[in-house]
């Protein structure tokens, strides 16, 4: 196993590398530049406050327009006057040390800004990580042992339903129903806690923090529940109709220890080898959706500013943190098959 978890290690290096490439290129060559929006901006305060519709298209816009000077200090400024592949080779070099600059937009170390954001997202995404592993696998275990019974197509009915509801319209429903938007103003709108949290009790900030949560939790978990609970239910299904399960059966063990003893050790291996990576994913991803709707500060908001500003090194730095971050959960998807399973193994891969 040693030698697989080195090679798949190896074999990480030019994935990132090519992942980081494509990235860099697409970022680098598209119209509407941070110089070119930084000279936009430039030329709207010189005019009044109004933007012209040519200065993001061009460097230079008659009278209004900055001289060659000014331009060209703008260039050094971002690190645009030196070649593309020497910026390259530079940024690279500096995220091999995870040094990944300041941002254009909010004028803020990369790190920093990412530290600020993730308390939202990791509360958003472990808080649904727990809800939909902790409700989705007893619930499909039960439909599984229960399968076409009235309990098993009521609650299809219902977790299809949900599913079929995108979370940034359950969100916009909950908001309307308990928000106080026309019904009951039960629940908070906005933020992760209330203005006056730090005069709280600590148990009191407790409940604080989790009441501002249902809502957009709520929102965010709903839609994994269905694809998880049929999930789980689909792999126990098939491994009760196995013939194992009838023999054990014929030995005269109890329907809980056929189920818990022998089934439960296959059926969940599907299940079990999505949970590093979904466990892992839960502390950095966010919903730009859900945090829009709810007014919180997270990740998801974050990637859609730095884009939309062209605000490259939060861009480019958080792509090569979050894909190594990716690249590890995926391994240690695929090492769970052997905790879960031993009989599963590795050594036939390393010859």
């Amino acid at each position: 196993m040693a030698f697989y978890i080195l090679k798949r290690c190896l074999l990480m290096i030019p994935t990132l590398f090519g992942v980081m490439v494509i990235t860099f290129v697409i970022t680098q060559f598209v119209p509407g530049g941070p110089v070119e929006k930084m000279i936009a901006e430039i030329e709207g305060v010189a005019a009044g406050g109004e933007v012209g519709g040519g200065a993001a298209g061009g460097l230079y816009r008659g009278d209004s327009g900055l001289d060659s000077d000014k331009i060209e200090q703008l260039r050094r400024l971002y690190g645009f006057d030196r070649p593309p592949l020497e910026r390259f080779l530079t940024m690279m070099g500096n995220y091999l040390v995870f040094d990944f600059g300041s941002s254009y937009y909010h004028h803020r170390s990369v790190v920093e800004l990412v530290v600020s954001r993730l308390p939202v997202s990791m509360s958003l995404g472990l808080w649904s990580f727990f809800i939909v592993y902790g409700v989705c696998i007893p619930l499909g275990i039960k439909k599984a042992v229960r399968d076409g019974s009235r309990f098993d197509l009521i609650s299809s009915a219902v977790i299809l339903i949900g599913y079929a509801i995108p979370g940034f319209v359950l969100g916009v429903v909950l908001i309307v129903l308990f928000g106080g938007g026309s019904f009951w103003a039960i629940f908070p709108l906005r933020g992760l806690v209330s203005d006056n949290w730090a005069e709280l009790s600590p148990a009191m900030q407790v409940l604080d923090y989790l009441w501002h949560m249902v809502l957009p939790i709520t929102a965010s978990a709903v839609g994994s529940l269905a694809v998880m609970t049929m999930l789980t239910k689909n792999s126990f299904l098939e491994e009760i109709r196995k013939q194992y399960v009838l023999t054990a059966r014929a030995k005269g063990l109890s329907e809980n220890q056929v189920l818990y003893k022998h089934v439960f050790r296959n059926g969940i291996i599907p299940i079990i080898t999505g949970f590093p990576g979904y466990f892992i994913a839960s502390f950095f991803t966010g919903s730009l959706l859900i945090e829009t709707i709810f007014s919180l500060d997270g990740m998801g908001l974050l990637a859609y500013q730095s884009v939309l500003n062209r605000d490259y090194p939060v861009v480019l730095g958080t792509l090569y943190f979050f894909t190594i971050i990716g690249l590890v959960s995926r391994l240690l998807s695929d090492l769970s098959y052997v905790v879960v399973d031993p009989r599963i193994s590795f050594a036939a891969i390393d010859d």
